[in-house]
């Protein structure tokens, strides 16, 4: 099966806001994007090419290799064009398959009616041409077909990700609240932070920024820590391609580096829980894990660095005294302990952005699920510069 060398049109999607870093990351691989829109980037590349860029990139979520596109008005229309597709040269018909959909349609009103629709329609066509019928379901382990479907312009997908690729697969002990990983690597390539100076994460949680800089700093990919992906379920994958691509991974890891990266929290759980998932990523002895309240975190002196703190955020409304106190207290903290570094404050509510008693330079833009979040970017001048101007 050709498939796999064909180019088509594919669109790799990410989390609202993290585009601009995807971009980064697609173009540092040698890609050239066609499209680039709020939640991803439309490129036209093989199947094969896909591999390395499952492997490779930190924020994206799925990886959609597009199988056809077409005009469907009604549901009969969508399995018509659905089953036309040569599916028995792309699902193994002894095997499982998922559907996955993202539809806007005055006919539908709900996507799993498009959904269905399109499993009767690949079932239907490989039981007339194999005999027999494959098995289908919801688990996105296996293959996974991918239905976009806005008014009449449909496009079918073969999904090579599967499971979403924003999970990086070695956080086993997610914690209380734990930030998205695809969403940590954002914010630090957000950051202005050189990959060689301290990067210091105070009140760390279950440690995924402190990790995501580890494996950011070390060029460890994510393709490191996952063995299943979509691609692997289509017919015509070879191995060999997946493992060529996993041996550049491990070679291009940086084993000796001069790396000072400090997680602390004052629970105790909290910072065993960041110990073991450093474990499984292979980066712990690259991090000091302090159990301290954050204004006692150790900050190296006479440098720069990166200092990211992801505290609670609390209610929008009705602000409890007690975090008002907190974000004064990690002002205050950056103010007198991170002279010359570059702090970031990554927050969802901003009148308790406000309590922290320093002027951001920079409000850039995310999303922590649905909540609309910034990463406050603040210059902590040392001093032999102009010290920071006070939000009024």
């Amino acid at each position: 099966m050709q498939v796999f060398h064909n180019k088509s049109k594919v669109i790799i999607t990410c989390n609202k806001r993290l585009s601009p870093y995807l971009q980064e990351e697609v173009k540092a691989l040698g890609y050239v994007i066609e499209r680039s829109f709020a939640t991803g980037v439309e490129l036209n590349i093989t199947l094969k090419e896909c591999i390395k860029l499952n492997l490779n990139l930190r924020c994206a979520s799925q990886i959609l290799y597009a199988v056809k596109s077409f005009k469907a008005v009604t549901p009969d229309d969508l399995y018509k064009e659905i089953k036309a597709i040569e599916w028995e040269e792309l699902i193994d018909f002894s095997g499982y398959f998922s559907v996955t959909s993202n539809v806007d349609n005055p006919n539908i009103t709900t996507p799993l009616f498009a959904n269905l629709k399109v499993k009767d329609a690949i079932v239907d066509r490989i039981k007339e041409k194999k005999g027999i019928r494959p098995n289908s379901g919801s688990d996105a382990n296996k293959t996974v077909v991918h239905l976009y479907w806005k008014d009449t312009d449909a496009d079918v997908f073969m999904d090579t990700s599967g499971e979403t690729l924003a999970k990086h697969g070695y956080r086993k002990i997610p914690g209380k609240a734990p930030m998205l990983e695809a969403l940590a690597a954002g914010v630090i390539l957000a950051s202005n932070w050189d990959r060689k100076s301290p990067f210091i994460n105070p009140m760390c949680g279950s440690g995924t920024l402190a990790i995501e800089a580890a494996l950011i700093a070390t060029n460890r990919a994510p393709g490191l820590y996952r063995m299943n992906y979509g691609f692997m379920h289509i017919l015509g994958y070879n191995e060999e391609d997946f493992f060529a691509e996993r041996r550049i991974l491990k070679d291009q890891v940086i084993k000796n580096i001069d790396l000072k990266i400090i997680a602390s929290d004052l629970s105790e759980d909290a910072v065993e829980v960041t110990r073991r998932n450093a474990k499984t990523a292979g980066v712990d002895t690259l991090i000091e894990f302090e159990v301290c309240d954050f204004e006692l975190t150790p900050v190296p002196e006479n440098g720069t660095g990166v200092v990211v703190f992801n505290p609670e955020y609390g209610e929008r409304l009705g602000v409890h005294s007690k975090l008002e106190l907190t974000y004064k207290r990690m002002g205050d903290f950056m103010k007198t302990k991170c002279k010359g570094y570059s702090g970031y404050i990554f927050t969802g509510n901003p009148d308790l952005a406000k309590k922290i008693g320093l002027k951001a330079t920079k409000k850039i833009e995310f999303y922590n699920g649905k909540l609309d979040c910034r990463l406050l970017e603040y210059e902590l001048y040392d001093g032999s510069r102009r010290a920071p101007l006070i939000d009024a």
